[in-house]
Formats: C-alpha cells, sequence, structure tokens
C-alpha cells in the first residue's frame, strides 16, 4: 500500500530529518496490525515556522524526535487538526469550560518533572489500561517522552485545592499549536478533563492568533482516539492532504 511522500520539510530548508529507527512492530493503536512509525530527528533549525510545517505534514513529535505512520498495511491513523475560528462552541463544551474554570486552578508554564507529575502519569496509565506492561515510570523516561522537545512547549497543568489533576504538553508553532499529550487523575472525570484540556489549548490558541489545533491521531476503532471526532469542524490527513470531515459524517476504520 503507498504512502504519501514528503520532501523537504520546509520551504527554506531550514531543517532535514535524519531516519533513527524503522522497524516494523505491532500496532499500539489496532490490535493485530503491524505498524511501521520511522522515528526521525529533526536536524537544523527547528524554527515555529518548521514546526507548522512538520504539523502540516502529519509529524507527531515524542521527545526530541517526530514520527508519521507508514505502515505496510493499514492506513487507520488519521492526523486531526481545526481551525481555531471555526471551531463549534457547543453548550456541552461550554458547561465543561466554566465547571473546570470554577473549581481548578489552572497554570500555564514550561514543562518541568517532578514527583506528583510522574505519580500522577503512572496512575493515568494504568487505570485508564494504557501501560501495557512497560517499565515503571521514571523521571528520565517521563523527560524523555513529554519534556525533551525539539521545538517551544507549554505545560498546562490544573489544579484542586492544591494537588494536581492534569497535564497537558503543547507544542507550539507560529500558526498552529498541537496537543501532545495530556494525562489526568481518573478520580476526577467529573470534570472531563481530557475535553476541559483540549477547550483550555483551543482557548490558548485563540487568545495568541493561532489559525490551527492538532489533536493528533484519529483512529476510529481506538476507544482512545476516536473522541476526537467530537471536536470539529475538523480535519484529517488522509492520503496527503487536509480534508474536511463534516460533523455528520461517520467514518469507517480505514485499513
Amino acid at each position: 500500500m503507498s504512502h504519501p511522500q514528503v520532501g523537504t520539510v520546509t520551504s527554506d530548508d531550514q531543517c532535514r530529518l535524519i531516519t533513527i529507527q524503522d522497524n516494523l512492530q505491532p500496532c499500539p493503536y489496532v490490535a493485530g496490525e503491524t505498524a511501521r512509525m520511522p522515528l526521525q530527528l529533526p536536524v537544523g533549525v527547528v524554527t515555529s515556522e518548521v514546526t507548522d510545517d512538520l504539523l502540516a505534514a502529519g509529524f507527531r513529535r515524542s521527545g526530541d524526535f517526530v514520527y508519521r505512520t507508514q505502515c505496510p498495511s493499514c492506513i487507520a491513523c488519521e492526523p486531526t487538526r481545526l481551525e481555531v475560528e471555526r471551531f463549534a462552541w457547543t453548550k456541552s463544551f461550554r458547561r465543561v469550560l466554566n465547571r473546570g474554570d470554577r473549581d481548578l486552578e489552572a497554570r500555564w508554564g514550561p514543562p518541568r518533572v517532578d514527583s506528583p507529575r510522574i505519580e500522577l502519569f503512572a496512575k493515568h496509565r494504568l487505570t485508564r489500561g494504557l501501560s501495557h506492561g512497560d517499565d515503571e515510570v521514571t523521571a528520565d523516561s517521563y523527560r524523555g517522552f513529554l519534556i525533551e522537545s525539539c521545538g517551544d512547549t507549554l505545560e498546562w497543568s490544573t489544579y484542586h485545592d492544591g494537588g494536581l489533576v492534569g497535564v497537558s504538553i503543547m507544542d507550539v508553532g507560529a500558526e498552529s499549536v498541537s496537543a501532545v499529550y495530556t494525562f489526568f487523575d481518573p478520580d476526577y472525570s467529573r470534570y472531563s478533563p481530557g475535553t476541559y484540556a483540549v477547550l483550555s489549548q483551543i482557548r490558548w490558541a485563540a487568545a495568541h492568533g493561532r489559525r490551527y489545533v492538532y489533536l493528533g491521531m484519529y483512529v476510529a476503532s481506538n476507544r482512545h482516539l476516536n473522541y476526537k471526532a467530537r471536536f470539529g469542524p475538523q480535519q484529517r490527513f488522509i492520503d496527503g492532504h487536509w480534508i474536511d470531515i463534516d460533523e455528520a459524517i461517520l467514518r469507517e476504520p480505514r485499513k
């Protein structure tokens, strides 16, 4: 199965990608599928414009590296983004935002590594069945996954009565932001913390003049990733192009 190819990462050739690892592996998103997600290192100056170009080409970030799915027999993963000015602020979304703003304390700042964050990250992964028997979360593994970055990154953290209950890591480009990863205390699910995090990032993007919010991969058959269909209108990166997805269209898993 063919996949769209990305040429020069940026129009002014400020940055190029060097492949560090390119192995087939069991797919972490679709059971029974084989995944290929080459891990590539950006070499050069990763300006905010370069970040925009990488996101527009369907790349995601993990630590200092970026990757894009190039799987041999499956194309279920669809990078997803929304245009800030077109985003539909439903009554339900406004209720989530207002409830969180009322009861939680939110802070924006540089990403941090400390015991509360590591413990919350581990609890989130274990409770939501995301650990897959991985090694214990350490300061080094947390830093390597979320804090080390090839571009500009912000952390959005939320607190209840002084205790940390949620963290979102967001990359920042010149006209885009990217929701890298969000984790939260499941005991505070009444606040819809995942939705609250996305809405807060959309609000930040609007306040700071960004055009797009990238939500990461949409996979129709994966319950941890298909929630993104709720945020719209949205676009998905399909066959090398950003396609408008109407909210009324229910897409089947693409394989």
